[in-house]
């Protein structure tokens, strides 16, 4: 049987698309991330850094006398009279020299931070915000700081609006970023939605206190993930008796059911279930014409099969 022809435009197509499948997890990766950058920079880095420039401005002739400042931090009359004639803002023209001295020291204060080095001292505010974090942190974990925190916590539950929004919120990050990241204890198989069909289940905790009650003995809260995205599942109670333990770790159960069976866990590939065949799915055919002529074929050798047993 002859094989298909393919054009430049089907084969363009079909590597378009796979480079696109091996690329676009790292450039959508990339992109978050970058975006993730600019919102801390543009809502944490820049207050910071603008903070630091008015306390530079505001301290630095306070503290230096006017021979032992900087050239770039100086500011001549010169330069005052050429920004009064460049400035539209007619309450600036008016100013007195000492606060137009102030205007365009910090004017070019922040171009030299924007400049120098390529910009380096631009990350300044970052590393501020991420020592402050930590310290904050370290504040926060004492007993002191937990019990502040928690009499302004308690505040701000009490306000209309926050107090709907904020524990929501709060259990979130906690889910994500908090130390028991997350709930998941082990693997499990569990014989869901009815007997004999085997669902891949992940224990939680223990049920709750009415379930065991109700079925006398102990009782597994169990999430199962459903594909293909595993955390919009939902949670049954099983007795732990009839939960069976699967040597199978929670990021390998969860790439099985995100791709619905079809990566399975190293260790664990099984070979074809007896009597039923592997399934092959055949090549898609480049465009209509192509797709009768292979139905022509497989008619005649269909034909023929039927001839040669007759």
């Amino acid at each position: 049987m002859a094989r298909p022809t393919h054009s430049f435009w089907s084969d363009f197509r079909l590597f378009f698309v796979r480079g696109l499948a091996v690329l676009l997890p790292s450039i959508v990766t990339l992109w978050l991330l970058f975006q993730a950058f600019l919102f801390l920079y543009n809502n944490v880095a820049a207050p910071i850094n603008a903070g630091i420039r008015l306390a530079i401005v505001e301290v630095t002739p306070r503290v230096l006398s006017e021979a032992n400042l900087p050239d770039w931090f100086r500011v001549t009359s010169t330069e005052i009279e050429e920004f009064k004639a460049s400035t539209a803002d007619p309450l600036l023209r008016n100013t007195e020299e000492p606060k137009l001295r102030t205007v365009v020291r910090t004017q070019k204060l922040e171009s030299f931070w924007e400049t120098w080095a390529f910009g380096v001292l631009e990350l300044t505010g970052l590393f501020v915000a991420i020592v402050l974090l930590y310290l904050g942190g370290r504040l926060l974990g004492s007993f002191v700081g937990k019990y502040f925190f928690g009499q302004v916590e308690g505040l701000l539950r009490a306000i209309p609006g926050f107090k709907q929004v904020y524990p929501h919120v709060k259990q979130l990050i906690d889910l994500i970023m908090g130390d028991s990241k997350m709930a998941f204890r082990r693997v499990v198989l569990v014989e869901y939605p009815r007997k004999g069909l085997w669902t891949i289940g992940l224990v939680t905790s223990s049920s709750i206190k009415t379930v065991a009650e109700q079925v006398k003995g102990d009782v597994l809260a169990v999430f199962i993930p459903t594909s293909p995205t595993p955390f919009t599942g939902f949670t049954i109670n099983v007795p732990a008796d009839e939960c069976v333990d699967v040597d199978m770790t929670i990021e390998q159960a969860l790439r099985f059911v995100i791709t619905a069976g079809v990566l399975v866990p190293e260790g664990h590939e099984n070979p074809p279930a007896s009597g039923v065949p592997q399934i092959q799915v055949p090549d898609l055919p480049d465009d209509p014409d192509d797709a009768e002529a292979d139905l022509d074929r497989e008619a005649e050798s269909i034909a023929d099969q039927s001839g040669s047993e007759s």
